[in-house]
């Protein structure tokens, strides 16, 4: 469970404190509690409403398996939010925000590409093949790419929310996040407009001890997220690998014997093939005495009178 709100300790950190009067936003009127010695306060019950808010959407955005970047630039926020956004293992930007960063996400994907293929040409040697010059470029290139992308390498896709510290300084992430209708959580101080943010935490965003109590309870709630969904995983595998021991293996149907075969039928004996009658050529070629003794074992009548050519027509 993530800590619980209490307006005490909120108190404690100074997140209470506003602007000088002379620099209110007006919209954050319903925010702001009094006005003492020329500045406003910022009313705390109403903070810690709305960080329980934020925290439950978080969770859920957490719990989806989608990143949350954290932006904050400036000097008093920079260490808090890479150290909290890095315990929850969130991409976050704390050097200059790169323009185009959300809008022109694929240009700067190349750029954090560039930055693994420096890496992949040190583990290979190719980089010690370059001349002494070539690799101080590379060198320097990297160390940039490190500082202002260097957060970000993990992050493959757009973020599914955006966790911002002063959306005045930041103000080009708040309109490309609204321009790409990614949700904005952010700290609000009674000198910015709360009207672009859909999840205002109206809070002192000057201070490192109020970022730090915001940031506690809002980190708080991404890790809750992360563990449901790590054991939602977990639950899945335990119940897809027990559905699978307690299927029983179905039976193999037995064999069904296979009906005799029919004995084939005895083959009838060819009939013997008659003796196929002499040709006319072979019997031009005998005699007259020789077809006329062929006539008679044949039985051929009136043999005494016949010629040859009769004899042979009779014979063929």
């Amino acid at each position: 469970m993530a800590n619980k709100i209490e307006v005490k300790d909120l108190l404690e950190a100074g997140v209470h404190f506003g602007h000088l009067t002379r620099k209110w936003n007006p919209s954050m009127a319903p925010y702001i509690y009094m006005e003492r010695n020329g500045i406003h306060v910022i009313n705390l019950y109403k903070t810690a409403a709305k960080i329980e808010e934020a925290n439950e959407a978080l969770k859920k955005i957490a719990a989806s398996g989608r990143k949350i970047l954290f932006v904050a630039t400036k000097k008093q926020a920079k260490d808090i939010v890479a150290e909290k956004a890095a315990n929850v293992n969130m991409p976050y930007i704390t050097e200059r925000w790169p323009g185009g960063m959300l809008t022109n996400f694929v240009t700067i994907r190349k750029a954090v590409k560039k930055m693994a293929t420096i890496d992949r040409m040190k583990k290979d040697g190719t980089f010690m093949t370059l001349s002494k010059k070539e690799r101080l470029q590379v060198e320097r290139l990297r160390a940039k790419l490190e500082k202002n992308l260097g957060s970000i390498t993990d992050m493959t896709r757009l973020p599914g929310a955006l966790f911002i510290v002063d959306t005045m300084r930041e103000h080009i992430a708040v309109k490309e996040a609204l321009k790409l209708n990614i949700p904005i959580f952010a700290m609000v101080d009674t000198n910015s407009d709360p009207k672009q943010i859909d999840y205002v935490i109206p809070s002192n965003d000057d201070a490192s001890k109020s970022i730090e109590a915001i940031l506690n309870h809002v980190t708080g709630a991404v890790a809750e997220g992360l563990s449901e969904r790590k054991s939602e995983k977990t639950a899945e595998k335990e119940g897809a690998s027990d559905a699978k021991e307690a299927a029983p293996k179905t039976e193999a149907a037995p064999k069904t014997e296979a009906a005799p075969k029919a004995e084939a039928a005895p083959k009838t004996e060819a009939a013997p093939k008659a003796e196929a009658a002499p040709k006319a050529k072979d019997l031009n070629s005998k005699t007259v005495a020789e077809l006329k003794e062929m006539a008679t074992a044949k039985g051929v009548e009136g043999i005494s009178s016949m010629k040859k050519a009769d004899l042979v027509a009779a014979l063929s």
